[in-house]
């Protein structure tokens, strides 16, 4: 918040929700909310095993003062027939009775722009996506073309990587990962504001994180929360320490380099 991000989503990928236990996500959440405070809007990941999961974590979401929830396709069984998709989405909204994003990622079932129209005109509270699967722009203009009101909006994902060309095909947000939201803020403002050169230029210096995060999917992340004061340690469940000393020398300076463009420090 303190960094001007204008919403927050928990838990999701980004936030290894697939490493967690249900009572674990469920308590993760509320201390979002809880801290939170009515502040801005809480999107809360509610992507399941199966439907029955899902409506569970939705219930949840609802009852805890959750504004949004948003969910994938189930992960481990992943669903093929689109009637069972448009199934869960449909369980899901009934049970949270709040605006409903899909996560349209590989992690899950990889959903076509037809499916994704389909499942927004059938299913009452399904109003937005955060598209994920490549080519992520097309998708983006295909489902914008296609949905028309039923769509509220489609936001990016991939920590920012592709903002810089989803911003004029008409994206609504973006859902990056928490480590660095100030500088996405930054990036997101300028875009906003027609400041396309000023835009270029923070793109430019995110150029070296993007490139370490690919490395090292979801490592990253906790490094630069625990080097900026936000985490005690970088360690996570399932996530093995893959850093050597040059990566770590690597890292250092490139948020060295960050610097000027972050607006909290701890």
């Amino acid at each position: 918040v303190g960094c001007g991000a204008h919403g927050l989503v928990y838990p999701v990928n980004a936030s290894g929700f697939s490493t967690l236990t249900d009572e674990e996500r469920l308590r993760g959440a509320r201390i979002v909310v809880e801290q939170n405070a009515g502040r801005i809007p809480v999107v809360v990941g509610v992507a399941g095993l199966c439907a029955e999961h899902a409506a569970m974590f939705s219930r949840e979401a609802k009852g805890m003062g959750g504004d949004a929830v948003i969910a994938m396709t189930p992960y481990v069984n992943k669903l093929r027939d689109e009637e069972l998709i448009v199934d869960y989405y449909r369980a899901i909204a009934d049970a949270a009775e709040l605006p409903v994003f899909i996560q349209n990622h590989g992690v899950g079932s990889e959903l076509s722009v037809g499916t994704m129209v389909r499942i927004l005109r059938e299913v009452e509270h399904v109003e937005y996506i955060k598209e994920e699967t490549m080519p992520a722009t097309h998708k983006l203009s295909q489902v914008l073309r296609e949905a028309g009101d039923d769509l509220k909006g489609v936001f990016g994902g991939a920590g920012g990587r592709f903002l810089l060309l989803e911003h004029p095909r008409g994206v609504a947000g973006q859902m990056p990962g928490c480590h660095i939201t100030d500088v996405v803020v930054r990036l997101w403002n300028a875009l906003e504001a027609g400041e396309l050169a000023e835009a270029k230029r923070i793109f430019g210096m995110m150029g070296p994180i993007f490139a370490i995060e690919v490395q090292y999917p979801g490592v990253i992340y906790k490094e630069v929360l625990c080097m900026r004061g936000v985490t005690q340690s970088a360690r996570a469940r399932h996530i093995p320490d893959s850093l050597d000393e040059e990566d770590r020398r690597a890292l250092k300076e490139i948020m060295d380099d960050l610097e000027p463009l972050l607006m909290w420090r701890g």
